[in-house]
């Protein structure tokens, strides 16, 4: 409940002002719209306010739209001055509050905000440590959404970023497609003597034009799928609380961020034409006019081996620090690209087939066993490591498969030689992917990435969802419900009230918490001073709580002897995990037990240097404790923080855990209608966790559902190389079709060649993240020591691959079909 003179606030905002029009009368009130939504009330109706604990009936005047002065505190009520004061009496002082708005824009203002609170602060003097305080709620709320939006926008990235490599590998396939299918024009063009950059510039020039208007189309196509992401998302988060991390999303589009769109999608496509162009340029001109197979194993020349070996000896070196430092990225890439780099030496010594196969095995084998050599590879929280891990997996099994496809179709072979239709159909769809292993490889890589990140996000959502029983434990404590009520309004002996009456033998242990306001220095990667809640337990929490530690203090011994030297010692304190975290993505934590910090109470400057006895497995239980909700919350023993705090440490909320059989919901609705007149509010501890868990469920999918992007640029990319080798094989087809060939052994041996690609991809990609998933479930403390075992969502997983094969089959039906059509005649006598 706000007291605001209505005519200042209305010169105030100016025209349109959200509090503009008649101010209350005396037992009246104005509220906005977000709480007379929230009370189901209207302009006449009479509301009965608890105000310091007495209960004050009022009319509502009018509702006001929530905006400007009249959103202030979200859903608020607001009165003439004095109101307050005459309900207050003389026992408590209501806050008294000054906003100032800054010379700009809603946003520009926020420029000046630090320069006015340093002359604020100033002005202020001796009253900053009397409880008079400077406060930026602006500049915090633009930078916690500067944070989200970036942690989010890097998420999406992440995300998208696969669908990105399969975009490029399925233009390197085209290209490669189209060079081959021109292939004695392109020979004829070198005879007569077109130099090859000429030709270099000419593939370059088609591919900017490709490359331009799929830019045009890629940003029309971007804006409705961003515009169905938000929207999803925004359902989402509106599922927290603001404290829990709840955003309010809304889909805005700039013309910068449509030309980035477009300028990056742009440079991405032709720089990828330009580097393909380089490479098929390179023709034997002979060999091109007569339309024979390309020279195959070509060495490299000197000069290029003693780069690539002195690339590899640099990218060993980095490698080893990289590994050394336990760095996400450069664990997993320096190592692979050292490989790659050293293996040109080798074909030069060994077969080639035996250098890529134990190249593509070492790789492999590295990427699998990182994580278990060096558990800390991910405590980055970069998503960047996982964009590399991914394709670094994915790459090398699928170079490891494209070197050895006669090996896997050992078992076709009774299939290959039965002397029938669809033996001869089996043979003819295996010899062109064994023949071109690179657009094979290319297609591999393009299901296999995007399917290792489907499941791999499937399997974590599942590995997420079993461990909510953990969860609810390491949130509650062993507590079922959480009560906040009006310090103003206090309740006298909160453990008598609570188990008493109607509440006794339904309430079995009460653990009473109190809160200050504080700022926090000095904490090892904090930046800058934190405002934050600390709040103080009793020795009921240490001997009745089981609330886990993530992190502790040795030499203070378990858990419950950590959580009793913190209630016995005022220089001990708890922290959560996040502390000094803005929220919105996962950060790397640089503190740990036995750190130190300074805790100062801003109204009096009262300081202490407290070190860290233990971290927080979770703060649930603590989170938003406090007038002013903070996250991440410093956790002390009750009596230091009012030998620090005074006055400002009020009890304000109390731990609850039930009796056996009791409902924590018909317990929370008695405690809410009996202790109205304090402003008492529950909390159900499991009921926020599994709402939690609810909403990540949902997050998981709606990730699934834009990874699901990279799957259709998959099949599409599947179908457009099937109509090209249609087109490129249209004479083979043709002879065959002349030797008598069936027309429906050539379109099963299409689809056999498609459905087996798809298949070999899907199948690869599947495998690799559950073993991917496996080992890091098993090299994770936290997961291991929840006890469950490794879930694996096969229905899920099964459901994934059988749409997308499917999917594959139906994109690739009608160049199959296409394909059957050919007529012999036409076809041998094409000269195009």
């Amino acid at each position: 409940m706000v007291e605001v003179d209505f005519a200042a606030a209305t010169r105030f905002e100016g025209a349109g002002a959200g509090l503009a029009g008649p101010p209350p009368g005396p037992g009246e009130l104005v509220l906005n719209d977000d709480l007379a939504g929230s009370l189901g009330v209207r302009a006449g109706d009479r509301l009965t306010f608890y105000l310091y604990g007495k209960p004050v009936e009022l009319r509502v005047a009018r509702v006001a739209p929530t905006r400007g002065l009249a959103g202030y505190g979200g859903a608020s009520a607001f009165l003439q001055p004095g109101a307050l004061d005459d309900a207050a009496g003389a026992e408590v002082e209501p806050e008294t509050l000054t906003l100032v708005s800054n010379t700009g824009g809603v946003e520009g203002g926020n420029a000046a905000s630090d320069r006015v609170a340093g002359k604020l602060t100033a002005a202020l003097g001796p009253l900053t440590h009397q409880g008079t305080s400077v406060d930026t709620p602006k500049q915090e709320v633009l930078e916690e959404a500067r944070v989200a939006g970036d942690s989010l926008g890097s998420l999406f990235l992440f995300v998208g970023s696969f669908a990105i490599i399969a975009g490029v590998l399925l233009l390197v396939n085209v290209f490669v497609m189209l060079a081959e299918e021109r292939k004695p024009e392109l020979g004829m063009l070198r005879a007569v003597g077109m130099r090859r950059g000429r030709l270099v510039r000419g593939f370059v020039i088609e591919g900017a034009v490709y490359a331009l208007v799929a830019a045009v189309l890629g940003v029309a196509a971007g804006l409705a799928v961003g515009r169905a992401v938000v929207e999803v998302a925004a359902r989402i988060f509106a599922s927290f609380s603001p404290d829990e991390g709840g955003l309010d999303l809304v889909f805005t589009v700039t013309p910068t961020s449509l030309v980035n769109g477009f300028a990056l999608g742009f440079l991405i496509a032709f720089l990828t034409v330009a580097l393909t162009s380089i490479r098929i340029s390179r023709v034997n001109i002979i060999a091109a006019i007569r339309d024979l197979p390309g020279e195959g194993g070509r060495r490299l020349k000197r000069r290029w081996v003693v780069l690539s070996t002195l690339a590899a000896a640099g990218a060993g070196a980095a490698a080893a620090v990289a590994i050394a430092d336990s760095q996400g990225v450069g664990t997993y890439l320096y190592p692979a690209v050292a490989v790659l780099a050293l293996c040109p030496l080798l074909v030069r010594v060994l077969p080639r087939r035996a250098v890529y196969t134990g190249a593509s095995l070492a790789v492999l084998g590295w990427g699998l066993a990182a994580s278990t050599v060096r558990p800390k590879v991910f405590d980055d929280g970069s998503t960047a490591t996982f964009i590399v891990l991914g394709v670094v997996l994915t790459f090398s099994a699928v170079l490891l498969v494209s070197q050895n496809q006669e090996l896997l179709l050992r078992p076709l072979r009774p299939l290959l030689r039965r002397p029938s239709g669809s033996g001869l159909a089996t043979r003819l769809a295996m010899a062109y992917p064994v023949a071109r292993r690179f657009r094979t490889g290319a297609i591999l890589v393009m299901y296999g990435l995007v399917v290792f990140t489907l499941v791999l996000i499937t399997v974590f959502g599942s590995i997420i969802g079993s461990t909510v029983d953990r969860a609810v434990a390491d949130a509650s404590g062993g507590y079922a419900i959480r009560v906040d009520y009006n310090p103003s309004a206090p309740i006298a002996d909160p453990a008598r009230r609570f188990t008493e009456g109607r509440f006794a033998g339904r309430v079995r242990e009460v653990a009473p918490l109190s809160a200050g306001e504080a700022r926090v220095a000095g904490l090892p990667g904090l930046a800058k001073p934190l405002d934050t809640t600390v709040v103080g337990a009793t020795p009921a929490l240490a001997e009745h709580g089981r609330f886990r530690l993530a992190a502790r203090l040795d030499r203070l011994g378990d858990d419950r002897a950590v959580w009793r030297a913190v209630m016995a010692d005022p220089r001990y304190v708890l922290v959560d995990q996040y502390l000094g975290d803005m929220g919105a993505g996962p950060t790397a934590i640089t503190y740990g037990p036995g750190d130190t910090m300074t805790i100062t109470d801003p109204r009096t400057g009262a300081t202490r240097r407290k070190t860290i006895a233990g971290i927080l497995a979770d703060d649930t239980a603590f989170d938003g404790i406090g007038e002013h909700s903070f996250g991440s919350p410093v956790i002390m023993a009750a009596g230091g923080l009012r030998e620090q705090f005074g006055a400002g440490a009020r009890v304000t909320s109390a731990l609850l855990g039930t009796a056996p059989g009791v409902s924590d919901e018909t317990l929370a609705a008695d405690l809410q209608g009996e202790f109205l007149p304090h402003g008492l509010v529950t909390t159900r501890i499991r009921h926020m966790v599994e709402v939690s868990y609810a909403a990540n469920r949902s997050f998981f999918q709606l990730m699934q559902g834009f990874l699901a992007l990279g799957l259709v640029v998959g099949v599409a990319g599947l179908g457009v190389v099937m109509v090209r080798a249609v087109r490129e094989r249209r004479r083979t087809v043709g002879v065959l079709r002349a030797l008598g060939f069936p027309a429906r052994v050539v379109r099963r041996a299409f689809l056999i060649e498609s459905s087996f690609v798809a298949l070999e991809g899907i199948l690869l990609g599947t495998a690799l993240s559950i073993v991917t998933a496996y080992l890091l479930f098993r090299n994770d403390d936290e997961l291991q020591a929840a006890g469950g075992n490794f879930p694996i969502p096969w229905l899920a997983i099964a459901v994934l691959v059988v749409a997308t094969a499917i999917a594959s089959l139906a994109a690739t039906a009608w160049p199959a079909r296409q394909a059957a059509r050919i007529h012999p005649a036409v076809a041998l006598r094409i000269a195009d």
